[in-house]
């Protein structure tokens, strides 16, 4: 078994290959599957359905090889789905308490439980608590035996499924600005037409400052950027609607809810957005399941037309109008159903309602068919297989259910799974998978293998089962067809200052599949980029020289700047999105950026601080004026996440409003040294060390009177000694002496090895009708360690 501990997040630069299109070996689902292999986490045809056969009506969980109990991993839960492949099961959890608590992915021998191996990630910039780590779902392609998982702290790893070796990662997060969920609402990654696909609500830069429902779409082979896709509309919130592949009139779609309330079709292949369909006034939670081309979807929120809470809609994806499908039937107001994702088997639709109550509805009239109480809440998702449903409530309870078509099922089994550590129940949040006869489930303390033990055996395919996930035959044969979009590759890349990169053009047809480029001489540009918001002047067009042949290299002598790249053949058009990050050593006084603006470079900085005139000199202000938490606290990402081995230093200031300060400080590799604003008579005003927002992992703390109007400089370093990280940090009154002695020293034993260094501010006291506390930074200083061998 390989083990590793403390693991090194590294950022691997893309390679800038073309994208491949791997159309072989594709089962029944569109997919790449091996067969039986459970994928995607709602199974080989995404849709919460199995045909395997010989599955237990009933189990125990205290003996390995008696009542249909295979084999158990104490000590070891999940909350997501198990996937398997080659095998092999996968899961994502948590592991261990206190300093050393982290996530991890793990790997186990499908037949007896083994653990092959594991990788184990910290959790940092996030206020997701310990008991919702491991909340997203992994992903797979079997032909190059890789699985992919989308971290708590944002991180998406690409894992070699043998060995656990990490092929690549992109944090997306410190890259892209992407938001970290409340509650543990993350989306899930998907992987369909060798692209690793993950939505998220972010706010980076340039186009993309605004925060906003997007998607990204990754080479599977290095990680780099094949598209973006925004969706319409004001986001509510954080969701996890996990997406599903289905083809409808020849037409590859990625299907999944938003964050403002609707479904959505998007080209998987381009990001084109193809259509949209709102029924909700808030996130949409609950991942939709397709049969044809008809799509299911609920939410438990608020409606739009402001009626009782709770929708289901049948939507006909083969029937668009003005960019909407069209609704086939509609409950509006009756069922509170969006917590937990559907099923679809034979014609109906299983639904669990959020207080675990299991409704059956025909699937194409919408009719009730039967209702069925399983609990008191829900969160899993049901398992549909050998006549069986299989389905877990969050109360500690699994339910195994004898369907019966259209008339309400039988009761077969109810599994009661005890608190190892005392009395009570523990959290069954997951949903079950299905290989070679094994069911594979988790609860939050141990992961288990339950079968009857019979030989595999799978069910013949009833009818065809028409569009649903269709192969490659369920698309238009593309030969021949004229280009309707171009898409450049990369999408996005981000360079060092005098770094090159070639640009590679691909065709697709209007349906999103690819087709010959159009004859014409291709004509590339710089493009000026967009007025800012709040800003006075756009900025300039990027500092670089563009090839002919779209070789793009960057300005050596500007250290920081964004831009776009744009190509033109006939009528077509495509952009991509560059950004050259600043580099260690690193200055920023603020005096040459625009008011208004933002530093070039700068990940999600625009629209969350800005430079104003303070005094007659420059400086970066935090915006104050919004309570949101995504802009009350941020931190403006300055480098690639790959830096390590520096130190940062800045001038902060702040205003007391309303009798509050606000906090204010500085990133390196993940650590953030702040100044706390809060105090009470027994606690005064701090400096303080933290890395995981909303647990203590880290939260070391020194008194330091700091007031409001003056300045203080702040100054963090890091450096890895003995596999362990000594983070240091200090503060002090600007034009003082600096202290000789650190005010903070911590060594810790799980280290973050990497990562972007970054302005923190948080304004707690901000309101919709009044702003908050001021903060403002100057004269920030990143600087490498070397050079500072006498502190």
């Amino acid at each position: 078994m390989r083990l590793q501990r403390g693991l090194l997040i590294t950022l691997t630069p893309p390679l800038l290959l073309a994208l491949p299109l791997t159309l072989a070996l594709l089962g029944e689902g569109g997919l790449p599957v091996a067969k039986g292999d459970w994928l995607h986490w709602r199974g080989p045809d995404q849709n919460g359905t199995s045909r395997e056969l010989g599955l237990p009506a009933k189990f125990g969980i205290d003996q390995p090889g008696q009542n249909h109990l295979i084999w158990k991993a104490e000590g070891i839960g999940c909350r997501s789905t198990p996937l398997v492949m080659n095998d092999r099961v996968y899961i994502i959890n948590k592991v261990s308490k206190g300093l050393t608590e982290q996530e991890r992915v793990m790997c186990f021998d499908a037949a007896s439980g083994k653990v092959l191996w594991e990788q184990r990630f910290n959790v940092f910039h996030t206020d997701i608590v310990s008991s919702r780590l491991g909340w997203t779902n992994l992903a797979a392609d079997p032909v190059s035996n890789r699985v992919f998982a989308h971290s708590t702290s944002g991180v998406l790893y690409c894992f070699d499924g043998t060995d656990g070796k990490i092929i690549w990662t992109r944090s997306l997060t410190e890259e892209f600005g992407r938001v970290t969920g409340y509650g543990g609402r993350i989306v899930s990654p998907t992987f369909d037409s060798d692209l690793v696909i993950v939505g998220m609500i972010n706010s980076s830069w340039g186009d993309h400052a605004k925060g906003a429902n997007r998607f990204v779409a990754f080479d599977k082979t290095d990680g780099s950027i094949v598209w973006w896709c925004e969706l319409p509309n004001a986001i509510k919130g954080t969701y996890y609607s996990n997406p599903v592949v289905a083809v409808i009139n020849g037409e590859r779609l990625l299907i999944t809810g938003g964050a403002e309330g609707g479904m959505h079709g998007i080209q998987v292949r381009t990001g084109k957005l193809v259509w949209s369909y709102t029924f909700g006034a808030n996130v949409i939670n609950a991942s939709p399941v397709v049969d044809g081309s008809y799509v299911y979807g609920m939410h438990s929120e608020e409606n739009p037309e402001g009626k009782e809470k709770g929708r289901i809609v049948c939507l006909d994806a083969a029937q668009i109008k003005d960019g909407q499908p069209k609704l086939v039937w509609e409950h509006v107001g009756e069922y509170e159903a969006g917590l937990a994702s559907p099923a679809f088997a034979d014609g109906r639709l299983y639904v669990c309602d959020d207080k675990a109550k299991l409704f059956c509805f025909d699937g194409k009239t919408g009719a009730k068919l039967w209702r069925f109480p399983y609990g008191r809440l829900a969160r899993g998702a049901p398992l549909i297989a050998d006549g069986k449903l299989y389905v877990f409530n969050v109360n500690a309870e699994m339910y195994i259910l004898q369907l019966a078509g259209d008339k309400a099922p039988k009761l077969l089994h109810k599994q009661f799974f005890r608190n190892p550590e005392g009395t009570g129940f523990i959290e069954t949040n997951g949903t079950p998978s299905v290989d070679k006869g094994r069911i594979f489930f988790g609860t939050a303390a141990d992961f288990y293998c339950i079968g009857t033990g019979q030989p595999p055996k799978l069910a013949e395919p009833k009818a065809a089962p028409g569009q649903q996930q269709a192969g490659v035959g369920g698309e238009a044969d593309a030969k021949g067809q004229p280009a309707a979009q171009l898409q450049l590759l990369p999408a996005e890349v981000t360079l060092k200052p005098g770094q090159s990169v070639r640009f590679r053009v691909r065709a697709f047809t209007a349906k999103g599949q690819p087709t010959d480029l159009p004859s014409e001489k291709a004509a590339w540009t710089l493009p000026t980029p967009p007025l800012p918001k709040g800003a006075k002047t756009p900025p300039p067009p990027l500092d670089a020289v563009l090839s002919p042949t779209g070789e793009l290299t960057v300005s050596a002598t500007k250290p920081a700047q964004q831009g776009y790249v744009e190509v033109q053949i006939g009528t077509l058009k495509a952009r991509a999105r560059v950004r050259v990050a600043a580099q260690v050593p690193y200055e920023q006084d603020f005096e040459k950026v625009p008011l208004g603006a933002v530093p070039g470079g700068w990940v999600n900085t625009q629209g969350k601080f800005f430079v104003a005139e303070l005094e007659g000199s420059k400086v970066l202000k935090k915006v104050t004026n919004n309570p949101a938490p995504p802009f009350a606290r941020a931190n403006a990402y300055i480098t690639t996440p790959d830096a390590t081995g520096y130190t940062i230093q800045v001038d902060v200031r702040a205003a007391r409003v309303r009798n509050k300060l606000p906090d204010a400080g500085v990133v390196a590799n993940r650590y953030t040294l702040l100044l706390d604003g809060k105090e009470t008579a027994d606690e005064p005003t701090a400096l303080r060390l933290r890395s995981w927002d909303a647990m203590p992992r880290i939260d070391v703390g020194v008194p330091f009177p700091w007031s409001e109007g003056k300045w203080y400089t702040l100054k963090l370093t890091v450096d890895l000694v003995e596999g362990k990280a000594l983070v240091r940090g200090k503060a002090w009154l600007r034009g003082t002496p600096e202290p000789a002695k650190w005010s903070i020293e911590f060594s810790d034993p799980v280290p973050n090895r990497t990562g972007a260094a970054a302005l923190y501010g948080y304004v707690p006291n901000a309101t919709e009708e009044e702003a908050g506390s001021d903060i403002y930074y100057d004269n920030l200083k990143l600087t490498p360690n070397r050079q500072l061998a006498g502190n």
